[in-house]
């Protein structure tokens, strides 16, 4: 039984994110669904709601109903990860498999929750923005990509400076106001793993060690040479750890549908 596979994107970029991981996995047969979020690639922003990443969790739980789609393997990549959180805690039973790639369990503290908003006010401003996407959008790759590979910052620059303003803006809110999910993570009995780029300038190797902690079935992989955006650092790797997630949980679903049979047969 093949599990559906959503990959989660990172703020601000759209899914092409997980192009080259995407690739790979469907070369290997597996069912792949690559959204954009709200307001960003093709989505639109939601209408009347402050920033908040549940609506964005209940807008994907939407297009999976539309699809006809019920349990997922969720894999989500710093605010994709955030989001894969918020599904998790208002759709429990639909996650069968998740991961979290550059993302912390905690809520920001409000250290850091300042500089989101400070951010978000000074990306709305037309003449700073061009200086303020240069300046910070280096730090979502690691300094071995940097160093080898500056087609990838040219490339992540480009999806920056693309990317919609008030969409940044209202993301970057969305994230700072987000709960801290460790208790829900707890809850996750499921195949599980935790990623972290060993260059990754915005998630601590301990946050990614406490996050893998609080998941019951949860593992830490470590990327070397990579930094925040590992799908698009290391696509062929990062769809060999997910390959490898999915294993289990559709064995595990496989086993509950042979009991769910079995049982229905012995009624």
């Amino acid at each position: 039984m093949s599990l559906p596979l959503v990959l989660l994107h990172a703020l601000p970029l759209d899914s092409s994110l997980w192009d080259g991981t995407a690739r790979a996995l469907r070369a290997g047969g597996r069912r792949v669904l690559t959204p954009d979020q709200c307001g960003f690639g093709s989505a639109p922003l939601p209408h009347g709601s402050p920033p908040s990443l549940d609506p964005v969790a209940d807008g994907l739980a939407r297009e999976l109903d539309r699809q006809g789609i019920g349990e997922v393997a969720l894999a989500g990549c710093s605010m994709g990860g955030y989001v894969a959180m918020a599904f998790l805690r208002r759709h429990p039973h639909r996650v069968r498999a998740l991961a979290l790639l550059a993302a912390r369990s905690t809520a920001d503290s409000d250290e850091a929750a300042g500089r989101r908003l400070r951010f978000a006010d000074a990306i709305l401003d037309d003449s700073a923005r061009a200086g303020l996407v240069a300046a910070t959008t280096p730090s979502l790759l690691g300094a071995t990509t940097r160093a080898r590979r500056p087609h990838l910052t040219a490339r992540v620059t480009d999806l920056a400076l693309a990317a919609r303003p008030r969409s940044v803006a209202w993301a970057q809110r969305a994230v700072a106001a987000r709960p801290d999910s460790t208790a829900t993570l707890r809850t996750a009995d499921v195949p599980a793993v935790v990623v972290i780029g060993a260059e990754d300038e915005l998630v601590s190797l301990d946050e990614a060690c406490r996050t893998a902690q609080a998941l019951p079935r949860g593992r830490l992989v470590v990327l070397p040479g990579v930094g925040h955006l590992a799908p698009l650092e290391a696509p062929e790797a990062t769809a060999e750890i997910l390959s490898g997630l999915l294993a289990p949980a559709e064995t595990t679903g496989a086993q509950a549908l042979v009991r769910a049979e079995a049982e229905a047969a012995a009624c």
